[in-house]
């Protein structure tokens, strides 16, 4: 099965089925491929976990 990385407004990561239709509120990051490889590819991009708001709120 193939997953595509996936990105909500808050800057926040996930994977999904690149079959279904992406839920309301997350788009396509760009990175398809097996499980495995996509939950790779979002432990080296997203470095800080936290949503975009607490970011912005902490300087």
């Amino acid at each position: 099965m193939r997953f595509l990385v996936v990105l909500n407004d808050e800057k926040q990561y996930s994977i999904w089925p690149a079959e279904r239709e992406l839920p309301a509120g997350w788009r396509a990051e760009g990175f398809e491929g097996e499980q495995e490889d996509c939950l790779a590819h979002i432990g080296r991009v997203w470095s800080d976990m936290r949503p975009r708001s607490a970011r912005r709120e902490a300087g």
